[in-house]
């Protein structure tokens, strides 16, 4: 007869295949079961008193390693954590959930923000980031200011008028100051200079020092009113710009007088015409004579106008026949007519030639050409 600890061994190797048939017979364990650690073998009474404390141990450093790593992060602890506590299969208690609640408060981005985590330094203030958000707070109330000075409201508070600009807050910059600098000074001398020119202006201009021509024009002046006519001579003049030359502006009908007597007057002696041109001015027209003396290298010139419509000036060739060729080039080219003339005809343009191509109304027939 077996003894009864021979009985023993075949109970024990009994029980595993008795427990699967129980669990097979029990369905599908429920999620709390199936997350709850195996059960201790029978008969094992310390197995069974260590199970739960072991379990709650677990429970307890993972929601306290969760509830560092969220602080540590500054976000709210994951929802993920839920699931995780609810297959553990126990039922948080009133003050446990309580306890979560307020850990998840202090856990708020806005709440980690305030707060520094428990166990470490406040941060350091950053000087550059206050810097920029007092020099932004201070250029908003300038434009304020402004603002509200153009549309004619309200003033702008004290304190906003009061503030330093961001320029006295930090060091001023001395690239700006100079070219600030600079500015006022351009300024100044551009200011000086036109209250200079103003009071130039309105102060009297000095005489200008006579011609040292001036006696010159003056003996031809009195010499060609006495003796030659005394309505002679319409205008004179200094050309300041041809070198102090003096002119003459003498009528057409006093011409031949006035040429003869400058011609072989002893005083004057102009005995050389150096040149004839003529000249278009639109409203007249005007021929202009050189004169020279060969003996005292005097000059004067001499102009005389003619009217536009039909220009006639009395030809000079009889006293200087140089002025032959170059009467017959203004009659070509001007159209103005000289009598007394010895051989008034074209000199460069072809006789049947219509028209006179200096003329500023002057129209080809032919563009062409």
């Amino acid at each position: 007869m077996p003894s009864e600890e021979d009985a023993k061994p075949a109970d024990a190797a009994a029980s595993p295949a008795s427990a699967a048939s129980s669990e097979e017979s029990r369905g599908p364990a429920s999620a709390d079961e199936s997350a709850s650690p195996a059960a201790p073998a029978a008969g094992d009474d310390s197995a069974l008193t260590a199970a739960p404390a072991a379990a709650d141990d677990t429970k307890l450093s993972a929601a306290s390693a969760a509830e560092d790593k969220s602080a540590a992060q500054g976000t709210p602890a994951s929802s993920t954590d839920a699931p995780a506590a609810a297959a553990s299969g126990e039922k948080a208690s009133p003050s446990d959930a309580a306890a979560g609640q307020s850990d998840d408060v202090s856990a708020h981005p806005a709440n980690a923000a305030q707060a520094p985590p428990s166990g470490e330094a406040p941060a350091a203030v950053d000087p550059e980031r206050e810097a920029k958000l007092k020099a932004a707070a201070e250029a908003r109330a300038a434009r304020a200011a402004a603002k509200a000075a153009a549309e004619g409201g309200a003033p702008a508070s004290a304190d906003a008028a009061q503030a330093p600009s961001s320029g006295e807050a930090s060091a001023a910059d001395p690239e700006k100051e100079a070219k600030l600098k600079a500015a006022a000074e351009a300024r100044a001398a551009r200011a000086a200079a036109k209250a200079a020119a103003d009071g130039e202006a309105a102060a009297p201009a000095e005489p200008k020092p006579p011609s040292p021509m001036q006696p010159q024009l003056d003996l031809a002046v009195e010499l060609i009113r006495t003796q030659a006519a005394e309505d002679a001579i319409e205008e004179s003049y200094i050309n300041e710009l041809d070198g102090h030359r003096p002119t003459l502006i003498i009528r057409g009908e006093r011409l031949i007088a006035a040429a003869e007597l400058l011609k072989s007057h002893q005083a004057l002696q102009m005995n050389y015409l150096r040149n004839v041109s003529g000249v278009d001015y639109e409203t007249h027209l005007e021929v202009v004579y050189h004169l020279v003396s060969l003996q005292s290298g005097q000059e004067i010139a001499v102009k005389v106008k003619a009217d536009r419509e039909a220009p006639s000036v009395p030809s000079v060739a009889p006293v200087w026949e140089t002025a032959n060729w170059n009467e017959r080039e203004i009659y070509d080219l001007l159209g103005v007519d000289f009598p007394g003339h010895p051989d008034l005809r074209r000199i460069m343009m072809p006789d049947g030639w219509v028209g006179h191509p200096l003329r500023k109304d002057y129209e080809p027939l032919d563009p062409e050409v």
